[in-house]
């Protein structure tokens, strides 16, 4: 049986009850998804399914990230809420691909993960499958493992299992329209284009499951947990110096109270400039690199290849006095004179983030 994977938390329970109700089949897992948005997010769910996968002794098949096409079948779809007609074609496109598959493979059924989602319809979800199912001449299983608190015995192996565990469907439209709908900046979609990995990023969360990977390779035992903190998100920002524009690199945390500032260097305390309103600060490039321990030759370099974001971080608390200053902070090729103009779009927001813990 050709089994249809959308991601790990709903699959890792799913192949177990296939595993204990069809004991005779041959399970073969079908990661087909090209309606996942970034990449790094779908490469991310592939990474967890890849290790479910493994733990469960299921082979498993990468279907092609045609995302392309996938934009295009949906077309004119955009605004379509969950459960709507954009996730029906969504649906019949990789269950025609996943039938298609299971045919090729010889399989005489196919089935998909996609049921035991709490956010999708079953009855949506059989018609599709029954449809390409007798398209392609194979059968489409469709168990109901939602019922009888089958939802909850997921969660609790989803937690057991430190899954990761995904707060949108997937897709670009569906995440822009429930990121809206609860008021948060859709930060899955923001990459700097320094490449900085910033915190709570999908980037930052692939550097994790993957370093879970190899301490399960070396049975070390972690666990990961939650914590909430203050999340940072820079939009756009630049700075004018006598009306011309001039190379600026702010520093982690940075924010104004309206997007535009402007005025003089009012003082100065050690290497630190103090512009005469709301609360901006600048410190030249060579003591930006005293205390990252850096050897920047300019800020256009340093805008195109910071250091990790933690290391700036604690450049920002050396020269700041509490751990809860979100003054703008520049760094400049060299200490500022004249008139300045300052334009920062820049958002700090309640997040959630996970990490790594070793025990003993």
């Amino acid at each position: 049986m050709l089994v249809h994977i959308c991601c790990a938390v709903d699959s890792h329970y799913f192949l177990q009850k296939l595993q204990a109700d069809y004991p005779d089949e041959k399970l073969i897992g079908f990661f087909y998804d090209p309606n996942i948005h970034p990449y790094s997010e779908y490469y991310l769910r592939l990474l967890d399914v890849k290790r479910s996968c493994r733990i469960l002794g299921i082979t498993l098949i990468e279907g092609m990230y045609d995302f392309a096409l996938w934009m295009e079948t949906v077309r004119g779809l955009e605004h379509e809420p969950e459960k709507g007609s954009r996730c029906a074609v969504c649906f019949d496109r990789r269950f025609e691909v996943s039938a298609q598959k299971a045919a090729e493979l010889g399989e005489g059924s196919f089935t998909s993960t996609l049921l035991t989602s709490p956010k999708k319809s079953l009855k949506q979800l059989k018609q599709a499958g029954d449809a390409l199912g007798t398209h392609f001449g194979v059968t489409f299983v469709a168990p109901d493992y939602r019922k009888a608190s089958g939802t909850q015995e997921q969660n609790i192996l989803a937690k057991e299992a430190q899954l990761y565990r995904q707060d949108y469907c997937g897709c670009l439209y569906g995440l822009t329209i429930q990121r809206a709908q609860q008021q948060r900046l859709a930060d899955e979609l923001f990459t700097p284009i320094s490449g900085q990995v910033q915190p709570e990023s999908i980037e930052a969360r692939i550097a994790l499951y993957e370093e879970r990977l190899k301490l399960e390779e070396t049975d070390q035992p972690y666990r990961i947990i939650k914590e909430r903190f203050l999340n940072w998100r820079l939009l756009q920002g630049w700075l004018k110096v006598r009306k011309e524009v001039i190379p600026a690199h702010f520093l982690p945390y940075s924010t104004l109270k309206k997007t535009y500032s402007r005025g003089r260097i009012a003082y100065q305390t050690g290497a630190l400039q103090h512009l005469s309103r709301d609360e901006v600060k600048c410190i030249s490039l060579s003591h930006y690199n005293t205390l990252a321990q850096t050897n920047y030759q300019t800020v256009t370099a340093l805008l195109y290849h910071p250091p990790s974001f933690e290391t700036e971080l604690k450049v920002r608390q050396s020269l700041v006095t509490t751990a809860y200053d979100l003054s703008t902070v520049i760094v400049t090729d060299k200490h500022l004179e004249g008139k300045i103009e300052l334009y920062l779009d820049a958002t700090t927001y309640e997040d959630v983030q996970e990490r790594l813990v070793l025990l003993p």
